[in-house]
């Protein structure tokens, strides 16, 4: 064996030793070469750097190694990136095609063509798991995702965990299947909520969802005063974000009909984002901003602070969320974002409500 065929055949047994079949790995090349030192006691006399850089830029050019560029080097010469970026392990169909045809009434296997790194023998299990239920699912009534996921892979978290369950992440995707086939559903959290005195589910009319829970706690107040904005008989407590999550749960609980709802959150990024995603997610119903309750926030805008570090600033969602107030109030905000300020929802107190009364 020459020279260069030592090194490289090294090279490539430490680089398939760590190839996983899922997901990228990150080396050290001073790291590697380290270990290939070690194992070859004339490495420096073949001058076995020279072979190791030509074995690295092999793996490279074939696509097995990818360097990171972040302008750090090994500090050798030639150079070489210092990290690198292993791909996964490229790995020959390992499922039979004739059990593969066997199930195809059910699934489309192209994905596992395509992506043969995916044919090991636990995808097949879970594979074989949703083809005996599916034969039978007409008989099985739907259940919680969590419930469904526990049945057929063994853990309620699969499908909804990617941390924790990486190859979850995708698999209904992957073998063309949809939540409703497994007689499952992701139901919604349940929120908190108040319903006006004196009124019942079936009055609802007008719904206002408050992004933080001290306003919320206001508006219940201003409410019962009948002193609250749009008049309305159920307020929903967000809790920020949650509610996206959260409000498909609504229509799980709540007679079916023709609803208004209200929303009002922080004057900032991520509550532009929340507001006009409701309103893009739930195309049906009739969702628009609080105007009146953001139009007082406005007046308080000596109270502003600074935006949130790491707050995601959306132009999108930014631009649509200012299209619903008048220039000058668009002035206002366009001024705000401009400072890099955000007026909170709890400028709107008991106290300072008096003002607009």
């Amino acid at each position: 064996m020459s020279k260069i065929d030592i090194i490289e055949t090294r090279v490539r047994g430490f680089i398939a030793d760590i190839q996983h079949p899922n997901q990228k790995k990150k080396i050290n090349s001073n790291e590697l070469e380290f270990q290939l030192r070690k194992l070859l006691d004339n490495y420096f006399e073949m001058d076995g750097y020279s072979l190791f850089y030509l074995a690295i830029e092999t793996l490279q050019a074939e696509g097995q190694l990818i360097p990171i560029q972040n302008n750090q080097y090994n500090g050798k010469t030639p150079a070489l990136a210092l990290y690198y970026w292993v791909n996964i392990k490229v790995q020959a169909a390992k499922w039979d095609r004739l059990e593969m045809m066997k199930l195809s009434d059910q699934f489309d296997f192209s994905y596992y063509e395509q992506h043969p790194e995916w044919q090991t023998k636990e995808e097949w299990n879970r594979i074989h798991h949703v083809y005996t239920f599916l034969k039978s699912s007409q008989e099985r009534e739907i259940v919680s995702l969590e419930e469904r996921s526990l049945e057929l892979f063994s853990h309620e978290k699969f499908l909804i965990d990617s941390d924790s369950f990486p190859d979850g992440k995708g698999f209904l995707a992957r073998i063309g299947i949809a939540e409703d086939q497994l007689k499952m559903v992701n139901y919604g959290e349940p929120f908190v909520f108040w319903l006006k005195q004196g009124k019942e589910m079936k009055d609802i009319q007008r719904v206002l969802i408050v992004e933080n829970l001290s306003f919320f706690h206001t508006s219940i107040q201003l409410l019962e005063a009948n002193q609250l904005d749009y008049e309305p008989e159920l307020i929903i407590y967000g809790e920020g974000a949650k509610i996206e999550r959260s409000f498909s749960f609504f229509f799980r609980m709540f007679p079916p009909k023709s609803y208004l709802f209200y929303y009002a959150g922080d004057l900032d990024a991520a509550g532009y984002g929340i507001i006009m995603r409701l309103i893009e997610k739930y195309p049906d119903s009739c969702f628009q901003p609080a105007l009146k309750i953001y139009r007082k926030m406005l007046e308080c805008l000596e109270q502003r602070n600074d935006q949130k570090i790491g707050q995601s600033q959306n132009l999108k969602y930014r631009d649509l969320f200012f299209q619903w107030f008048t220039e000058e109030e668009q002035a206002l905000l366009q001024q705000l974002w401009q400072e890099n300020k955000r007026i909170p929802q709890e400028v709107l107190t008991i106290e300072t409500w008096r003002r607009w009364l």
